[in-house]
Order: C-alpha cells, then sequence, then structure tokens
C-alpha cells in the first residue's frame, strides 16, 4: 500500500508539472554558425529541389547528376562556369560593399545595364583608339555611370532618408528600358537582321582572352576588386568607418563620423564596380551592346554575396558556384528538363540562407516548472511563496 500510495503520489506531480515554450533573441550568435550557414542553406535547398522534382515527375538523382556532371565534370563546362562567374563576382563584391553598412543596394541588375551601355557609347564612338586605351576608356565610363546610377538611388536616402531599395529597385527598369532604346532605335545594326543589336565593337574594345576559351580578363578584374575591398574593410580607416556606421550607426554618428557622406560614396563604389561589370559583358562575351544584357546577374549577386557572409574570399568561391548553376540550368534543356530549376534553387538558397540566419539570432528555450507545494499558513505567520 505504501509504494502504490509513493508511485501515485509522483504521478499527480507529473501531470502537474507545466511546460512552456519561448523564443528568446540571443545576445550574441555563435562564432561557427557563420561556417554552418551556408553548407545548411545548400543542403536544404537541394531536398527542396528535390521534392519539387519527384512531384513534377522528375528524378531528383537524375537531374542533379547532370547538372553537376555537365558543369564542374567536363573542361567545357568549367571554362563556361568561369565566364558566368566574372560578372556574378564583380556585381557580387560591389553590393556586399553597401550591405556592410546596412544599405541595401537592390540595383546592381540596373548599374550592370548602364556600365554596359557607357562602355558601348566609348567603343562605337571612339572606333580608332588603340586597346591600351580603349579598354581604360570603357572602364572608366562603366565605373562613372554605374556609380552615377547608384548615386541617384542613394541621394534620397541620404538627404530625406527615403528607403533605398524602392530607388535602387525601380532605376533597374529605366536602365533596361534606356538600353533598349539605344538598340531599338540609333544604334541598331542596320545587318543585325532587324534584331536588337548594336554594330559589334572594334577589336581593340574586345577583353583579352584565356587561350582558345571564352575566360576573359574580366575574371581577373574581379578578383583583384575582392581582394581590394577585403583590404579597404579591413586595414583601412574607411573601412573601419563602414563597419562601425553598419553595426551601430548611433554611435558612429555620436564619434563625428558623417553617415549621409559615408553612404553617397559607398554606394557610388558599389555602383561602379556593379557598372564594370556590365563592361566586362559587352567587351568581353558579346563585343556588342544588346537588349538582355544581363541574365539576371545583379539580381543573383544579392543571394551569392549573403550564401558568402559578405567575405571577399566567399564570395569568389559562392559566384563559382553560382556559375556552374547557371550554366547546369542551360545545360538540363537538352534532356526535356526546364532550365528555370536553376533560378527555382536560387530563390530557395536565398530563402534558406535568410531562415537560417534568423535561427542564429534567437533560440528556443524549453522551461519546465514544477507544482507549487501547497502550504498552510500558521496564524500570525506570513508565508512568502517564490
Amino acid at each position: 500500500m505504501l509504494g502504490t500510495t509513493v508511485t501515485r503520489g509522483k504521478e499527480k506531480a507529473a501531470q502537474g508539472r507545466t511546460w512552456k515554450i519561448r523564443v528568446e533573441k540571443r545576445l550574441e550568435a555563435p562564432a561557427w554558425w557563420n561556417a554552418v550557414v551556408p553548407m545548411i542553406s545548400i543542403t536544404l535547398a537541394l531536398l527542396f529541389g528535390a521534392i519539387f522534382l519527384k512531384m513534377t515527375g522528375y528524378s531528383p538523382i537524375k537531374v542533379y547528376t547532370i547538372m553537376f556532371k555537365d558543369t564542374f565534370g567536363t573542361r567545357y563546362g568549367i571554362t563556361e562556369t568561369l565566364v558566368k562567374a566574372s560578372p556574378l563576382l564583380l556585381s557580387a563584391v560591389g553590393v556586399s560593399i553597401a550591405f556592410r553598412m546596412q544599405l541595401w543596394n537592390i540595383g546592381a541588375e540596373g548599374q550592370i545595364y548602364v556600365g554596359a551601355l557607357a562602355a558601348s557609347w566609348v567603343a562605337l564612338t571612339f572606333t580608332d583608339l588603340p586597346a591600351y586605351i580603349m579598354i581604360p576608356a570603357m572602364m572608366i565610363a562603366a565605373a562613372f555611370a554605374g556609380g552615377l546610377w547608384a548615386f541617384l538611388g542613394s541621394a534620397p536616402r541620404a538627404i530625406w532618408g527615403v528607403n533605398e531599395i524602392i530607388t535602387t529597385l525601380m532605376l533597374n527598369y529605366i536602365a533596361i528600358f534606356c538600353v533598349e532604346y539605344f538598340v531599338y532605335g540609333p544604334w541598331r545594326d542596320p545587318l543585325s537582321f532587324l534584331f536588337p543589336l548594336s554594330p559589334v565593337f572594334p577589336k581593340s574594345a574586345w577583353l583579352p582572352c584565356f587561350g582558345n576559351t571564352r575566360i576573359h580578363l574580366g575574371l581577373v578584374f574581379g578578383i583583384v576588386a575582392a581582394l581590394a575591398v577585403g583590404l579597404l574593410l579591413s586595414r583601412t580607416k574607411w573601412g573601419y568607418e563602414i563597419r562601425v556606421i553598419g553595426e551601430n550607426p548611433d554611435a558612429a554618428r555620436y564619434s563625428g563620423m558623417s553617415i549621409s557622406r559615408n553612404i553617397i560614396l559607398v554606394m557610388l563604389l558599389s555602383g561602379a564596380i556593379s557598372g564594370i561589370a556590365g563592361m566586362c559583358e559587352v567587351s568581353g562575351i558579346i563585343h556588342r551592346l544588346q537588349a538582355q544584357v544581363s541574365a539576371g546577374y545583379g539580381y543573383t549577386a544579392i543571394i551569392v554575396a549573403w550564401l558568402a557572409k559578405l567575405h571577399p574570399i566567399g564570395i569568389i568561391i559562392v559566384s563559382f558556384l553560382f556559375g556552374g548553376l547557371l550554366v547546369a540550368g542551360y545545360s538540363v534543356q537538352i534532356y526535356g528538363i526546364p532550365a528555370d530549376i536553376a533560378t527555382m534553387l536560387q530563390g530557395s538558397l536565398l530563402f534558406f540562407v535568410l531562415g537560417v540566419e534568423a535561427l542564429a539570432r534567437y533560440r528556443i528555450r524549453i522551461i519546465r516548472s514544477s507544482p507549487e507545494p501547497a502550504h498552510h499558513a500558521t496564524p500570525g505567520v506570513a508565508r512568502k511563496i517564490t
């Protein structure tokens, strides 16, 4: 009887316990989290893509095998991956420096277009320039146009506090329509059979390629830009200001840093680098201006920058991987698989990066509370229950 009474008492105590789930904000994310986020995000995106492929009647293993083999399993696939990685790398470096200061430059796509437009103007206007003058002149024009386009999107933020997401995004469409105006109108090649193409650039306006591949000097520009931005942010006074403003604007303002001036300067640099990406595309690959200068590189660069955690070396690696993803999207069409599978994987990667990042900022705690013991009040004595 005594054992039965004790057992029943324990059961009643267990029944009286309550469980609570609480979501708490972390004071600081774990140090190892930055290395884990990309791996978790890629794994979840591949699993999501596998489910989508299975639901649409395709074998995920077969599709992923084809994508990997045609991209990284052949010499042609690797070279084309590097070709696609070049504009991604430059534009991702451009947006990453703005993101470091909590400036959301969503206008890299438009900056690529105006950079290509300005570079094309130089190539089509000064056709007799030698290559050693033509290429730098095209780069300067593209950087100026891209920086100016970014300035137009950031000036309202610096002066009136307008959200730069809206302004930079809307400017993308204006830039695209400007390019279309020229290739459908004044610059359309009479020999293009009414296609929206400009005349072919003179050979002096072509970026040099490596061997018999399509890999051009733009890849070197991207690597140099990534390393230079890394040194700028980590080794210079201006880089320190950018990081401080991004992490704590109030502290930066209190210490005398000019936030408005830095907004303008950072966006100018960000847009200039993206503008050079546009110049490399028309000078290194197309050799003329066309309506579709960019295959969404400016938007994909945002995913690349975040997946790389805004780290320059990480951006180089992730740009190569995403270049392969773009090539894989084209290759699977041969087997009757929609190329949009690559776009879907890109979008799911961004979704899971943001989701996993949220887990780094918050943690879930399960709190167990035991039933409060019954206290018998004694006359004349007040008992405090905590």
